[in-house]
């Protein structure tokens, strides 16, 4: 038979930080946020929680690794306020956005895939070994010259200057870029959402180091959707039990 919540049982606030691993004034804080239900007071103004207490802190702590500690708290106050639908929504859009997040992966590791197949294809007319200019690189990737120069506003590639005729120039990690760019914008994601992955690329020294950025970024969104699960499942615990 479930446990009955409306018992005279009470805990300490320090039964519950004991139990969570946390201090007094943490469980204080989280009452006072609205994440634990309100407390009762002892006739000396002493706080008195109950196992409702105990296992809405512990929803919330599993909560957390999976939607960050804003969204939990939101979840958790929703329910505090007898508003479930409420919860159960931003519990959808926790879910829509790991969805959104293993899209984008998806669609990036599909572009170096096309990427690695694609470069070095044709030869180009350059300044330098693995250089080219504006036109034959925008005839290679099938559009105008002004769009490259649109993602350059945008810091998506990022070509040098001949210092005899101005021209832009742009080297193996430029051509590089704008394949990816490239890419990407054939898969729908506009220009903002690429830039912080141009910067990944960047920062890794090139395609074959972020492999492992990319593993991490699998593993961590793997990691995310379990924590999910974990969460779902103490919350369902707390809100049948809560009734």
């Amino acid at each position: 038979m479930a446990e009955n919540l409306q018992s005279s049982r009470q805990l300490r606030p320090i039964d519950l930080a004991r139990g969570h691993g946390l201090s007094t004034q943490a469980v204080r804080n989280y009452e006072a946020d609205g994440i634990l239900p309100p407390a009762d007071r002892t006739p000396h103004g002493y706080r008195t929680y109950t196992p409702l207490h105990a296992r809405a802190l512990r929803a919330f702590l599993a909560l957390v690794p999976g939607h960050g500690h804003q969204t939990a708290a939101s979840i958790m106050r929703a329910v505090n306020r007898g508003e479930a639908e409420e919860a159960l929504r931003l519990i959808d859009e926790g879910h829509a956005q790991l969805l959104d997040d293993r899209r984008t992966l998806q669609a990036v590791e599909n572009a170096l895939r096309d990427l690695e197949s694609t470069a070095a294809k044709e030869p180009t007319t350059a300044p330098g070994p693995g250089s080219t200019f504006i036109g034959p690189l925008a005839e290679r990737l099938g559009i105008r010259p002004a769009t490259l120069r649109t993602w350059e506003r945008a810091g998506l590639v990022r070509p040098r200057r001949d210092p005899l005729t101005g021209y832009r120039v742009y080297d193996e990690a430029d051509v590089r870029d704008a394949l990816l760019v490239h890419q990407l914008r054939r898969g729908g994601y506009l220009l903002e959402r690429i830039a912080p992955l141009i910067a990944q690329v960047r920062s890794a020294g090139g395609l074959e180091p972020l492999e492992a950025t990319l593993r991490d970024w699998r593993d961590r969104l793997s990691a995310r959707g379990r924590a999910m699960l974990s969460g779902a499942a103490e919350l369902e615990h707390h809100l049948s039990e809560r009734g």
